[in-house]
């Protein structure tokens, strides 16, 4: 039996209880009631959350605030103390301090106080930015360039592969390379996206800049820039979730603002009222055994001060928890206007205010040239349309004042950024990956292997279920691989996931379709996966599959991509050559074409390469100039236009250039004449072409001048009577121009007619991009035997008996 004191003080302590739990809503402990319950806490070995869970709390919140003295749920406080086996008289406080009672002053100059103080912190944890190998940091708000936003995710989006290819066809001679990731919906600048959601979970791909927008938020909040009534918190939720003691979201904050003269009573206040901007960087970034607590964490936290503004960011694809009070978006990749305003600043910000007015011109230069470039150079263009892929452009171009001419290499770079570097460079050491047995050489034989597969069958974008099926072929047969085809396809899933989650180098594009990031990096894995063929005879098929394609401008870049990874190049540029010699190997009247080519580049003496004069005569036998319109031009412009082709030619010094510039004239001044219809369009551009040919001809071969002003002198005067040339004109033209073109072949050996059909004028469109494609091939950064170089450059163009 208890002893009636035991019993009293048994009866004392219930009703105390009872007492407070009835007149007290909430409870909170003494400072040396705090110790006392450390102690006994500590003797537990529990943790925050496991304490919470015995107590039954919804979150650590309660636990938390218990051991730092604020108020708590009365029952809540009860049950921690009867766990504790803490006596409660002990424990409460029984006349509390006075707390500063917040809603008796103004919260907006509390927000302006506070603000203050943590704009030095603020400015040194956002306010600089140096990624990859920058050798220093540059200002944030110096190269910030605004992010727009999509309102609807891209690869929610209800679309078939045959709604994603519209417009988009790259056998076009001038398609467009950024079809592939074509956004149709409308643009939402960033600011007014955190403007119009109060809860914000902004998705995007590796390196879209989602961090640097977070950043550049918090800057402009602290100096009331923006959201002037609101106090800006920014954590990165990696360095949350690393912390130690599993901190909860305000002592991280405290731990944020220890050195700022900040009190946290002071930010409670602030978050009650609503009055606070959470940025919350890198859901993606945290680990797989951290995830369960962080997200917990921002659930009670966004409940418990549900009026302040969020905003977190992640990767697409990397988050598998959706916040059901958070508005899901996604940041776009830059559009030309973007990147425009991103290099531009990029030069001006390097020591602006050290620059002298001709070194910010120097500046100003370097990014127009920089721009250019990019605009000549599609497939580079399309990598600039990521912010980070963008910097590494930069940093090359800074480098040598050009983009390198082994473009292989260039994307070799951008993909090692994606796969590994990025991340290196911001303390990501690994990710808690569900392909880690992937090595960074398999990821990029697995990609290798997607991207020949899909390119061959056409295929641009293509199925979840389809990609996969390649995922699931490729890493069978990697040590300890499931052998369970179930596990296999989910193994496959979690593969592809993890691909477009970590590196972006696949992206959904619709719901259940996939396509590789950009086209350039489809391209340049396809041309990867040939070159690095196992073993020569497999090197040497993969090669004679790869020239089957010559005539296919889709091929295009993969050519001049694995021309430039080979070492050397020989035997494909050879081959190419065979190819390119076979496509009009068997057209008899193609070969006399050439044959009069050979023959007619050989009569005039230039100081070009005789492969150069064979081209422009190629081009003048196939009659390109007679797709212009030469009534686009009044009389003044054409003879404009034929006196400088002439002028150019006569500038060079040498008097046997004038042999090309005649014919070209020639060619040029017929083709006007056949085309125009004298009865409803006016003579006198004629009249320009064909005297100045006249005048000209004289210059190089006075009988040919001779013949031609005979022919000129059978027209009547057209400045005397208009009506009597047209006359004249219908009933004779048809002789006149025979007998032009006769004299063109008797003088000059032009103006045959070669009446082509239209397979013929196929094949030669597609012999003529053959060679300028081998030509280009030669003309980049590859590494090819001089003697195999010069062989293909002098073989150029040739019929097939003169090879």
């Amino acid at each position: 039996m208890f002893g009636l004191d035991e019993f009293a003080s048994k009866i004392y302590k219930s009703l105390v209880k009872y007492i407070l739990k009835m007149s007290k809503r909430s409870l909170q402990a003494s400072e040396q009631g705090i110790q006392e319950a450390k102690k006994a806490f500590n003797r537990t070995g529990l943790t925050q959350q496991q304490l919470a869970n015995e107590v039954n709390c919804k979150s650590r919140q309660p636990i938390w605030k218990f051991f730092r003295g604020q108020p708590v749920e009365s029952q809540i406080f009860l049950n921690i103390c009867d766990f504790l086996e803490l006596d409660l008289q002990d424990i409460v406080a029984w006349q509390p301090e006075q707390k500063p009672n917040y809603t008796s002053i103004n919260i907006d100059s509390l927000v302006q106080n506070i603000r203050a103080k943590i704009q030095p912190i603020i400015q040194q944890r956002c306010g600089t930015i140096r990624v990859l190998d920058m050798t220093q940091p540059i200002g944030l708000t110096d190269i910030y360039t605004n992010v727009n936003i999509l309102e609807q995710i891209t690869g929610s989006r209800r679309l078939t592969i045959a709604n994603l290819l519209e417009g988009f066809d790259p056998e076009s001679e001038n398609f467009d390379r950024f079809g592939l990731s074509r956004i149709i919906k409308e643009r939402v600048p960033g600011l007014k996206a955190v403007e119009r959601y109060p809860k914000l979970m902004i998705l995007g791909k590796p390196g879209s800049g989602k961090t640097t927008f977070l950043k550049y938020l918090a800057i402009q909040c602290s100096y009331g820039k923006i959201f002037t009534n609101l106090l800006p918190v920014f954590i990165t939720l990696r360095d949350f979730a690393e912390a130690r003691n599993e901190t909860n979201h305000l002592e991280f904050i405290a731990h944020l603002l220890s050195n700022c003269n900040v009190k946290i009573d002071e930010i409670i206040e602030i978050l009650k009222e609503g009055r606070g901007l959470i940025l919350l960087d890198g859901l993606d970034e945290i680990r797989e055994e951290d995830a369960n607590r962080v997200i917990k964490e921002i659930q009670d936290f966004s409940s418990e001060y549900y009026q302040n503004k969020f905003v977190i960011t992640c990767r697409i694809a990397g988050q598998e928890y959706t916040f059901e009070k958070f508005t899901e978006v996604e940041i776009t990749d830059f559009n030309q206007s973007q990147i425009k305003s991103f290099v531009t600043k990029w030069f001006q910000v390097k020591e602006n205010s050290e620059f002298c007015t001709s070194e910010l011109e120097i500046a100003g230069s370097t990014a127009e040239r920089c721009l250019q470039q990019l605009q000549s150079n599609p497939s580079i263009r399309e990598l600039a349309t990521n912010p980070l892929l963008l910097t590494l452009l930069l940093l090359e171009f800074e480098d040598a004042g050009d983009f390198p001419s082994n473009r292989a290499e260039l994307y070799k770079q951008g993909i090692a950024t994606l796969l590994r570097k990025w991340d290196a460079k911001r303390g990501i050491i690994r990710r808690d990956e569900v392909y880690k047995k992937l090595s960074v050489q398999r990821k990029k034989d697995l990609l290798s292997q997607i991207a020949l597969t899909t390119f061959e069958h056409k295929d641009y974008f293509f199925k979840q279920q389809t990609i996969e099926s390649y995922i699931t072929d490729f890493i069978c047969n990697l040590p300890d691989a499931e052998t369970d085809p179930k596990l296999l396809q989910l193994d496959s899933e979690a593969v592809l996931k993890s691909i477009e989650a970590q590196h972006g180098l696949l992206v959904e594009r619709a719901r259940g379709i996939y396509s590789f990031s950009h086209l350039t990096f489809q391209e340049y894995f396809t041309a990867r996966k040939i070159v690095n063929s196992s073993g020569p005879k497999a090197l040497e098929i993969a090669s004679q599959n790869l020239v089957n394609h010559i005539t296919e401008h889709r091929w295009r870049e993969v050519f001049m991509l694995a021309v430039g990874m080979l070492q050397p190049a020989d035997y494909l540029l050879q081959l190419m050559k065979q190819q390119v010699n076979e496509l009009v190997a068997n057209d008899e009247k193609l070969q006399q074409f050439l044959l009069w080519v050979k023959e007619k580049s050989a009569s005039v003496e230039v100081p070009y390469k005789s492969a150069a004069v064979r081209a422009f005569y190629f081009q003048l036998g196939c009659d390109r100039y007679s797709q212009r319109n030469a009534l686009d031009y009044c009389d003044r412009e054409l003879i404009s236009l034929l006196d400088r082709r002439l002028f150019i030619l006569l500038a060079l010094g040498n008097i046997h250039t004038l042999d090309l510039g005649l014919d070209d004239l020639l060619t040029l001044a017929c083709d006007r004449t056949l085309k125009i219809d004298f009865p409803t369009n006016s003579p006198y551009p004629f009249k320009g072409a064909f005297f100045l040919v006249c005048e000209r001809a004289n210059i190089l071969d006075p009988k040919l001048g001779k013949a031609l002003q005979e022919l000129k002198n059978q027209f009547p005067d057209i400045d005397a009577d208009g009506w009597k040339f047209r006359q004249w004109w219908e009933n004779n033209s048809q002789t006149w121009i025979e007998k032009l073109k006769l004299l063109m072949v008797e003088y000059r050996n032009i103006g045959h007619s070669w009446l082509f059909n239209k397979q013929q004028q196929k094949l030669l469109q597609q012999y003529y991009d053959a060679n300028k494609l081998l030509v280009d091939c030669l003309h980049s950064d590859c590494y090819v035997n001089r003697q195999v170089r010069q062989e293909i450059e002098e073989s150029l163009l040739l019929p097939k008996f003169h090879l």
